[in-house]
């Protein structure tokens, strides 16, 4: 009995050192971001009232928002044109709501948001539309089997994060950043470099958000962690629903949905990943010198054209036959994009008539080709990275808008190494 009380015991302090361990790591990056306050052109930190979260476990809340109204949609012929109409399971989809949007009934229903329900299709169902589907990867079959479902519940907000007293505050830029919830370290290296809220020394306003869904089955539950984090920092955004590299086009239609909700008249967003290297100033100071009709449709990153999908079942981004044929539009990147927040009323409508595509960056592009905006070619985004030699070169990085992939400690060397009064490029 008395070797079970120590072996109780023991647990115990165990866990209570390693809750201190973590609680002292938070205290240090705090210090951490002070520091960096100092470099020129990283604002100081912009304190808010914390976000209500509730700490033992995330729990579905509810919350009341002013809806907002659809814009007029108009389908470009290109778009209609370029998805051939062949008998793949997505194209038949796509020409299927193509038609719905068209038929004269909707001219008078123009407010598609209530012709989604989550009513997850059975792979029965399913076979009946694509015959090879039991051949399909499993979290292929799932992404199909939720196709139809477009509203998780949000279970972390920051509904005051677009909140602003004056012109001086709207916001310029919005930094939505795309993770997973054990990637704290990702996270926190942006929040202390290029990630900085606050009022750059040009008077352009910046502000951050993290996007997130929910840890898988198989990982460890981290609600804990990501409650405190939530609390802590203000700038993550949790859905209901799993993280998985299929639902990212589910996160960033609900993002856009989030968007227009709470923070509908930011300038400018960055869609990026969490594994980038952005370089913010340059960003802003990229943004400030568009004429006003590049800044109201704008689109722009690392363009890929000429692509088509890749049939190898062992790659990540495979796609069956039976589910998609034709060409892929161009569209930007998905490590890393600027786009006109003007446009997010018509982006969020005409996703309405476009399916659910297992791919997030070629979905995007296909919604922006849908309204007729074709993605810009910008050379300071390099999706693919740059000379291996070049990777830990401030002076190179300082001519880019972004680069991809960087570890955390290279996105920290490299933020220090660009802001130093000893750089000589």
């Amino acid at each position: 009995m008395k070797k079970k009380y120590i072996k109780l015991l023991i647990v115990v302090l165990a866990s209570s050192f390693c809750i201190s361990i973590f609680f002292f790591k938070v205290r240090d990056v705090e210090h951490t971001q002070r520091d960096l306050a100092t470099i020129p052109s990283v604002p100081a930190a912009t304190p808010r009232k914390p976000t209500p979260v509730v700490m033992s476990t995330i729990k579905k809340k509810t919350r009341s928002v002013i809806p907002f109204e659809l814009p007029p949609l108009k389908i470009s012929e290109t778009f209609r044109n370029d998805i051939p109409k062949n008998g793949a399971f997505w194209n038949r989809k796509l020409h299927s709501l193509l038609r719905q949007f068209d038929s004269p009934g909707n001219q008078t229903d123009k407010d598609p948001r209530g012709k989604f329900k989550c009513q997850p299709e059975s792979l029965e169902l399913l076979q009946m539309n694509i015959q090879d589907i039991h051949s399909y990867p499993l979290l292929y079959r799932d992404f199909l089997r939720g196709m139809e479902c477009r509203n998780p519940p949000l279970l972390i907000d920051q509904p005051d994060k677009c909140s602003s007293d004056s012109e001086k505050d709207q916001i310029f830029l919005l930094l939505a950043i795309k993770s997973i919830p054990k990637n704290f370290e990702r996270r926190q290296a942006i929040r202390e470099t290029w990630g900085r809220e606050g009022l750059y020394k040009n008077g352009l306003q910046v502000r951050i958000v993290f996007l997130l869904g929910g840890s898988s089955e198989d990982d460890p539950s981290l609600d804990k962690l990501i409650s405190f984090e939530a609390r802590e920092f203000q700038d993550l955004l949790v859905w209901d629903f799993n993280d998985s590299f299929y639902n990212l086009t589910l996160k960033e239609n609900v993002f856009f949905k989030w968007m227009l909700e709470s923070c509908p008249n930011v300038s400018f967003i960055f869609k990026g990943d969490d594994d980038v290297f952005a370089n913010t100033p340059a960003i802003l100071n990229y943004l400030k010198s568009l004429k006003p009709e590049e800044a109201t449709a704008l689109y722009t990153g690392q363009v890929i054209s000429d692509a088509s999908p890749l049939r190898d079942p062992k790659i990540k981004y495979y796609v069956p036959q039976s589910f998609y044929e034709g060409p892929y539009p161009a569209y930007a990147g998905g490590g890393g994009f600027l786009f006109s927040g003007n446009l997010l009323p018509s982006l969020y409508h005409v996703s309405f008539y476009i399916p659910f595509f297992p791919i997030d960056d070629v979905y995007t592009g296909m919604c922006f080709k849908a309204l007729g905006i074709n993605a810009m070619k910008h050379d300071g985004f390099r999706t693919f990275d740059i000379r291996e030699q070049d990777r830990e070169n401030p002076c190179v990085h300082k001519d880019l808008l972004l680069v991809h992939q960087r570890d955390p400690q290279q996105t920290i060397r490299l933020w220090r190494g660009m802001h130093s009064t000893m750089l000589t490029c």
